[in-house]
C-alpha cells in the first residue's frame, strides 16, 4: 500500500531551515514535528516540506506547479501571508488584500483541479512585540486573515486558526514562549501548530 503525501507550503514559518537540514529536509520547526508525531512508530504519511523563507502569495504562485501540483499530494497545506503584511512595512511593497486572496484563491482553484482530496489552510498570524507591531496587525494582517477564511469557505476547506491560538499561548507564558520575534514560533509555538494540524488530520482519519 501506498503511503498517502502530505505537501506543506508556505514561508519561513514552515521552511524553517529544511533546505539545509542534514537529516531530511524536514527542518526544524511544525513540519518535523509532524512528521515525528504521524511517522512514529509506523510511517502514516509521506512529508514534503516546501517552505521557502521570505515567500509571499504571489511567490508560492510562481512555484506551484513544480513544488505542489507536479508532488500530486494527498494532503496539501498551505501557511502563507506574514510577508503580504511584512513587505508594506519593511520595503514599501503593501499587497492589497484583494490581491493575496485573488492568487491564493487561483492557488487553490489549480490544487483542487489537479484532484488533491484534502487541503487545509493555516491563518497567518502576528504577536505584536510593540505598539507598531499592533497597529501592523490592525490595519493589514486582518484583512489577510479574513482574506484566508474567504477563500476556505469559497472552497469548503477547513481554516486552523492560528492567530488567536499563539496570542493566547503569548498571553499565558509571555511572547518569547509563543515566538522570537513576533513571527517565527519559538519552540512551544511550532509545537502548537504541530499538534493543531495533528488534530485535524486525525479527524479526517488520514492518521491514528
Amino acid at each position: 500500500m501506498t503511503t498517502p503525501t502530505a505537501v506543506f507550503i508556505g514561508d519561513s514559518i514552515t521552511d524553517a531551515g529544511r533546505r539545509t537540514d542534514p537529516s531530511g529536509h524536514y527542518g526544524a520547526g511544525y513540519v518535523r514535528r509532524i512528521h515525528e508525531m504521524v511517522n512514529t512508530p509506523v510511517s502514516q504519511l509521506t512529508i514534503l516540506n516546501r517552505g521557502v523563507g521570505g515567500d509571499r502569495a504571489v511567490d508560492l504562485e510562481a512555484r506551484w506547479d513544480r513544488d505542489v501540483l507536479a508532488e500530486k499530494p494527498d494532503v496539501l497545506t498551505v501557511m502563507v501571508g506574514i510577508n503580504d503584511m511584512w513587505r508594506r512595512y519593511d520595503a514599501g511593497a503593501p499587497t492589497p488584500a484583494s490581491e493575496f486572496e485573488s492568487t491564493y484563491d487561483s492557488l487553490l482553484v489549480r490544487a483542487l483541479e489537479t484532484g488533491a482530496p484534502r487541503i487545509v489552510l493555516l491563518e497567518p498570524f502576528l504577536v505584536p512585540f510593540n505598539d507598531a507591531q499592533q497597529a501592523w496587525h490592525e490595519e493589514d494582517l486582518n484583512e489577510k486573515i479574513a482574506a484566508v477564511h474567504h477563500v476556505a469557505s469559497k472552497h469548503h476547506l477547513d481554516v486552523i486558526e492560528l492567530d488567536g491560538l499563539f496570542r493566547a499561548l503569548a498571553t499565558r507564558g509571555g511572547v518569547l514562549r509563543a515566538t522570537e520575534d513576533g513571527v517565527h514560533p519559538a519552540a512551544d509555538g511550532h509545537q502548537l501548530i504541530a499538534d493543531q494540524w495533528v488534530a485535524w488530520a486525525r479527524r479526517q482519519n488520514l492518521i491514528t
